[in-house]
């Protein structure tokens, strides 16, 4: 279900902690990044379809200047309790913003669309995400799975299944470090055209996407406009982080600059059928030495670890057990295609 290989997560940021829990009879899971620290956050959002919990504070002006959480969801509207579940249990630890006598955990979170899976949603007045919210916060570790699992195990892109890629670097000419992780479950493709080809091959580091290069020429078919079209179907939800010490402000422009690597990594990218959004978060470990160009140069890596996590989650993504994939058909969306492993091993 999970690709075990490593080759850089978001956790190489130190004092992040990253968590999944899924339920393959739903087919829909929940991915929990914890902070050991209250960071300061921002968030830029893109698609056309977000939905989101505790956004609002995240603008630059609003009071709280950190947050404790961050969690990405299946599920549509229903997934958004398992935000409630994250902050339940930070709230058992101790954690959150003081009021009064009282802590409030501060746990913005962003949900994407997969309930046309075919998995069973027949939960009637008690969805599943609160507890699978808790069970992720629980999980939540330096080390963390990648494909199928938690917010990337329902997923799926106009061609293939989706899932959860994560991956980091360093910044040239700096002292930081940028990771990105990311739940793919994208309107457009991540390869090119019809073959194993991933758009975002310029930016590879080795081969951890298949090291396959791009195809040469690129075909004009693959810029052709999916298929299928159904509102509200899709969104690629994303977090960036770095130790480097930013403002809210600073890491609003570190998730507009990150959102250039989902454009390319995936063809076509926030259309108004996705609700495509990426956070920023910063530990703050290691102060600023040039604010503009300091700021600028982490853009610039968050742009392409992000176009990187984009395509190793549809490396790592693998059919669920007992599903047969379904083939993208003219307007269908029903059910999961092929992973590219299916089609394609694993160079």
């Amino acid at each position: 279900m999970s690709d075990s290989r490593r080759s850089g997560l978001l956790t190489d940021i130190p004092g992040i902690t990253v968590g999944h829990a899924q339920d393959l009879a739903v087919r829909s899971g929940v991915t929990a990044i914890l902070f050991d620290r209250p960071v300061v956050a921002s968030v830029d959002v893109r698609g056309g379809g977000p939905g989101t919990r505790e956004t609002d504070l995240l603008d630059p002006e609003r009071t709280v200047e950190a947050i404790d959480a961050l969690v990405l969801s299946g599920g549509s509207a229903f997934g958004l309790d398992a935000a409630a579940g994250v902050t339940g249990w930070l709230a058992e630890q101790g954690r959150g913003f003081p009021v009064g006598g009282m802590r409030v955990p501060i746990v913005p979170a962003a949900i994407l669309f997969d309930l046309l899976n075919g998995g069973d949603k027949g939960w009637g007045a008690d969805p599943p995400y609160r507890t699978l919210g808790r069970h992720a916060a629980e999980a939540a570790a330096r080390d963390f799975a990648l494909g199928s699992v938690g917010a990337g195990t329902g997923a799926r892109t106009a061609t293939l299944k989706g899932g959860l890629g994560s991956a980091s670097a360093a910044v040239p000419g700096t002292p930081f470090q940028v990771g990105a992780l990311v739940a793919v479950n994208a309107f457009g493709s991540a390869v090119v055209g019809n073959g194993p080809h991933f758009w975002a091959a310029p930016f590879e580091v080795g081969d951890e996407f298949g090291g396959l290069g791009l195809p040469g020429p690129v075909p004009e078919e693959a810029h052709a406009f999916p298929a299928r079209v159904a509102a509200g179907s899709a969104t690629t939800l994303a977090v960036v982080a770095t130790d480097a010490r930013l403002t809210k402000a600073q890491c609003r422009r570190l998730a507009v600059a990150a959102q250039d690597g989902l454009a390319r990594a995936l063809v076509p990218a926030h259309t108004p059928l996705d609700g495509d959004l990426v956070f920023a978060a910063a530990t703050g470990e290691r102060p600023l030495t040039d604010p503009i160009a300091d700021t600028a140069r982490l853009g610039h890596a968050a742009a392409r670890v992000l176009a990187r996590a984009i395509a190793i989650g549809i490396h790592a993504a693998t059919s669920l057990p007992g599903v047969t994939p379904t083939p993208p058909g003219e307007g269908r969306y029903e059910g999961l295609p092929p992973a590219w492993r299916d089609l394609y091993g694993r160079p």
